[in-house]
Formats: C-alpha cells, sequence, structure tokens
C-alpha cells in the first residue's frame, strides 16, 4: 500500500473442510495458519494449494483466499482495486483465464498481468532500460522463468515447470528408492533447507530424517548426507541449468557478449539452494549471483510498477473489461 509497502505475505495454502469445500475458521485458515496442518489433518480436513506450477488448480478455494488476503490488506473495503498479477511466461490461454476469472470473483476491478520474469528482474534491480541484456533467472515454488531483457522488453525466455516443489518431491524419491522411506513434502524441504547443495562444499553436512519404512511399515529415521541430497537433486537442477542455457542460445552475439559480462542474477525461494550460483557458473561459464532477498524480488518488482503507476500501465497486459483505473 502507498506509503506502507508491502502489507500482507502468506503462503498460498487454505484449510478446508473435505465433504463442503468450506474454508475452517470461517474463511480464516489461509497462509500460515492453514500451511502448519500440511500432512497433519484428520480426516474430513485437507490443507489444500490452489496453485501448483503456477497454475490455479482449484478455483473455489483460490478464489477464497484471494477474498480473504484482499480483505486482510483493505479491512472493511476500498471498492474494487486492480489486481497487478506476476504469471508464468508460459502460461496458457486457459490457465490465463482462470487467473482472470478467480481474481475477479475475488472482488478485482481490473486485472492485469506482468510476466514473473520480467517482476523479479524489476525486484532485483536490473537496468532493463538500458541497451544491453540482463538476464534473470527465477526460481521459484513451482516454475522456474528464465528471461533475457533489453530496452524494456523480453528478448528470449524460457519457463519450465521445475524448481522448488520439484527440489522437495526429488528428494522424497531419492529416500523411498535409497533408504525405503517414505517423507511427506515438509520433511523433504527441510532437510534440503538443512543439508543440500547443487555443488561441492567445502565440508559436506549431514541431516537426520524421520519417516516411514516402506518394508516394516513402522516409523524410521535415516541420516543422510549433503552429497546424496545432492544427488536427489542432480535431475531437477539439471532441468534449471538447461533453461537458461537454452535462453542464451536464443540471444544475438552481441547480448551474449553482455551476459558474460553481466552475468546471471538468480531470485526466487529456491534459489536460496547452498552453493546454486557456483553451480550455474560452472555449468554456463558465465557470473552468476543472487540477489537480496530472492523470495521477494517478483513483489518487490510488482510493487515497483505500483508507485510508477502511469509510467508503467501501459506495458501491463490487461485483461479485465476496463483499462487505466487508479490501483
Amino acid at each position: 500500500m502507498e506509503g506502507r509497502g508491502e502489507v500482507v505475505r502468506e503462503p498460498s495454502v487454505v484449510a478446508v473442510e473435505t465433504r463442503t469445500g468450506q474454508v475452517l475458521g470461517r474463511g480464516t485458515a489461509v497462509g500460515r495458519l492453514a500451511r502448519q496442518m500440511v500432512g497433519r489433518t484428520p480426516n474430513g480436513i485437507e490443507a489444500v494449494r490452489p496453485v501448483r506450477a503456477g497454475a490455479i488448480t482449484d478455483f473455489g478455494v483460490c478464489e477464497a483466499m484471494l477474498r480473504y488476503l484482499v480483505e486482510k490488506a483493505i479491512p472493511g473495503g476500498r471498492g474494487r482495486p486492480v489486481f497487478l498479477i506476476a504469471v508464468p511466461d508460459n502460461l496458457t490461454a486457459v490457465e490465463r483465464q482462470a487467473v482472470l476469472n478467480s481474481a475477479e470473483r475475488a472482488g478485482a476491478g481490473d486485472v492485469c498481468f506482468l510476466p514473473q520474469s520480467k517482476a523479479a528482474a524489476i525486484g532485483a534491480g536490473l537496468p532493463l532500460s538500458e541497451p544491453l541484456a540482463s538476464l534473470v533467472c527465477d526460481v521459484g515454488a513451482g516454475t522456474t522463468e528464465v528471461a533475457a531483457l533489453s530496452l524494456g522488453d523480453s528478448v528470449a525466455r524460457e519457463s519450465v515447470r521445475v524448481a522448488g516443489d520439484a527440489f522437495d518431491a526429488a528428494v522424497a524419491a531419492w529416500l523411498r528408492r535409497h533408504y525405503a522411506l517414505r517423507i511427506g513434502g515438509a520433511e523433504a524441504e527441510r532437510l534440503k533447507v538443512e543439508v543440500g547443495s547443487a555443488d561441492v562444499l567445502s565440508e559436506e553436512l549431514e541431516g537426520e530424517v524421520r519417516g516411514l519404512d516402506t518394508a516394516s511399515g513402522v516409523p524410521r529415521r535415516a541420516v543422510v548426507t549433503s552429497e546424496e541430497v545432492r544427488d536427489a537433486l542432480a535431475e531437477p537442477l539439471d532441468a534449471v541449468c538447461d533453461a537458461v542455457r537454452r535462453t542464451i542460445e536464443q540471444l544475438d552475439p552481441a547480448l551474449v557478449a553482455d551476459v558474460s559480462d553481466c552475468g546471471v542474477v538468480l531470485s526466487g525461494g529456491g534459489s536460496r539452494l547452498r552453493r546454486l550460483p557456483a553451480y550455474l557458473e560452472r555449468r554456463l561459464g558465465v557470473p552468476v549471483r543472487r540477489c537480496d532477498e530472492p523470495e521477494a524480488a517478483v513483489v518487490r518488482g510488482l510493487g515497483v510498477c505500483l508507485d510508477h503507476f502511469a509510467e508503467w500501465q501501459d506495458r501491463f497486459d490487461w485483461a479485465g473489461p476496463q483499462r487505466g483505473a487508479a490501483a
């Protein structure tokens, strides 16, 4: 909000009653409260992630989540606000329409989209208006967005549905194959954060993981090393690296030279993985760095656009019935 900046930050998780589809707590079991319930709910209650891999998977729950968050940000309402939404570059027409419908039903007046990669580049402070290539790789939860931007627009981009959630799933699958141990997504994420890395560490780590022994059916603990987690992450990391490589291959030689000098900037919560910049730098042969507070880069970029709404509104992809309403 103007003068206050970011006023709401919540994970996109909602706790619902399975039989009726109603959000628990009279519509308030959203965000951090719901995330605490993931993998711990009794029969009849489910912690739902209504957005997966950048696309809406549960329309009703997504609308309820948005309504709650808007009310939390603007208690009592203030007309029908403009929704500026960062979306993956590879969103299909059907998925885009789903985002529009959910936003309108949640109380939006006008709806406009901005590519997630462009929002991340703005939030990372890259010089987009300059006649040189700025390459950003946003590793989020559901998708990795890569884009090379020059003179304020994308000149090449790639979007793959491999990111933080895929890292967690890869760790869980590896443990099931090699340790006969079944763990949940939250436990896989915890292990990834505690000992995971993309490249060799100067001092390798180890951590304890708890799960269900698939052979005996009883709870069991295991000690897992950072080398083992790195092995588990090899395939999704290859997919992220290949997306950056394909983006660079699309560039003209002059822009490739810019990338060689300025390198790649990482954003998104998934980029917090240890040694990810070093891994990409070794594989791609260009400098790689992580921006400050990478998980907030996209939202920070949207905030810059809203703070300078008059200058940016012509660059938005307007999807609502009207155009140019006050933010």
